[in-house]
């Protein structure tokens, strides 16, 4: 029992840590508390990424639309997902550090999928995701340099922030959020900033922490257009619609 309690803790921290906490019994050890604060959260943030997008896709399948959705956006930040999953699996980081990349990456491909088969057919919805798994997989297989994926990783941080912009550029001449769900940006805003942390624990890569700095400023500013267009629905009808204190007013 004590030998499977130790193997399951090591999965948490180092054996020094271990050796700290219940060896030595110094339960408030700077550096290790640090770091059993970051991987748990690292792990935390990999699980909630797992059901991140589901309420997203739920909606998308339910309206049988991805009215709202910016295909480009989206396809910006799964190209900047699929990088960092590679780039981290290539540079052997822990998997705590990088996890929520990789579900967002599976997750986005079945948003792009789902949009596609919506407003178009099944044919460019399924190369849609077949191009974006097994892209993903080359990368992961170093069919590209990790010299050259530093790069591409650095190239992430315009591309994280430009394709959410899309998106919100696409809300405000909208005007209105669509089929953004609201469940999905906030999980969004607060696992990147949550990121933060972790990347300074765990890797001390800068071009990470930048990353999700960057990151963490777009979803806010999505989530402050969900807060603005609350009230305004997806396809607008008769030509009024209410503001935010219920009464309605004519379009301009």
């Amino acid at each position: 029992m004590a030998e499977l309690f130790r193997n399951l803790t090591l999965l948490l921290m180092t054996e020094k840590c271990f050796d700290k906490f219940f060896m030595e019994n110094e339960f408030l050890d700077g550096p290790c508390l640090a770091a059993l604060l970051s991987t748990c959260l690292g792990y935390g943030i990999t699980v909630g990424a797992m059901m991140v997008k589901l309420p997203q896709i739920i909606k998308i399948m339910v309206a049988k639309s991805g009215e709202g959705i910016s295909v480009v956006g989206t396809s910006l930040e799964l190209l900047a997902a699929m990088i960092t999953t590679s780039y981290n699996f290539l540079k052997a980081h822990a998997f705590s550090s990088y996890g929520d990349s990789y579900f967002i990456t599976l997750q986005n491909s079945i948003i792009g999928f789902l949009v596609y088969y919506y407003s178009s057919s099944a044919v460019p919805a399924v190369f849609y995701l077949t191009a974006a798994l097994s892209t993903t997989a080359l990368l992961c297989y170093g069919m590209v340099p990790l010299n050259l994926l530093w790069y591409l990783q650095a190239m992430n941080i315009p591309m994280v922030f430009a394709g959410k912009m899309v998106q919100a550029v696409s809300n405000y001449k909208n005007g209105s959020t669509g089929q953004l769900s609201v469940v999905t940006v906030c999980l969004l805003f607060f696992g990147s900033a949550s990121r933060i942390f972790t990347s300074i624990q765990d890797t001390g890569d800068q071009v990470m922490i930048i990353q999700y700095c960057v990151a963490t400023l777009a979803n806010f500013i999505l989530l402050a257009q969900i807060y603005i267009y609350w009230d305004v629905p997806a396809a607008k009808k008769g030509g009024r619609k209410k503001d935010r204190s219920g009464n309605k007013k004519k379009q301009q």
